[in-house]
């Protein structure tokens, strides 16, 4: 299995508030700078990346409502935002959007046709991600939720 390489960062790194705490290795010990992977229940790794399937869902149709809850659901997870983009196809069609995240990012894909919408939540360092779940209820309404987590970068 070949190593995941973390990619460069265009803005600043988050602030020592949003990053890491678990981390026991310090810059002046190891020579190296800090790598912002999580450390938890034994096991090191880049980040929780969670797959979301809203099924039965509202609002879907609308980017500035899925802007406010997908912001929301970033601030409850503890993310920094750095920058939203979202694109609506028709006036009565899906949404294609992301928030770009210091700690990675939040996307979603909305087929309002079908009541349906595609997220992934990317986060890193001490971010929950699974704190954005009620957000996203709240603001979509669905009937069901499919969830699937996936660590990634894990560490041999």
């Amino acid at each position: 299995m070949e190593a995941l390489v973390q990619p460069g960062m265009v803005s600043e790194l988050p602030s020592e508030a949003r990053t890491c705490e678990t981390e026991t290795r310090s810059e002046s010990v190891t020579g190296k700078a800090k790598d912002y992977f999580v450390f938890r229940n034994g096991v090191r790794y880049a980040g929780t990346h969670l797959i979301v399937d809203l099924w039965g869902a509202t609002n879907l149709a609308d980017p500035d409502h899925i802007d406010r809850v997908l912001r929301e659901a970033a601030e409850v997870s503890g993310a920094t935002i750095l920058h939203g983009h979202f694109h609506h196809f028709s006036p009565n069609g899906g949404v294609s959007g992301v928030l770009v995240l210091a700690e990675s990012h939040i996307s979603i894909h909305t087929w309002p046709e079908r009541d349906y919408a595609a997220l992934d939540l990317f986060m890193c360092g001490e971010c929950d991600p699974y704190r954005a779940i009620p957000v996203l209820k709240r603001g979509f309404a669905p009937e069901r939720v499919q969830l699937a987590e996936h660590k990634r970068g894990l560490v041999g």
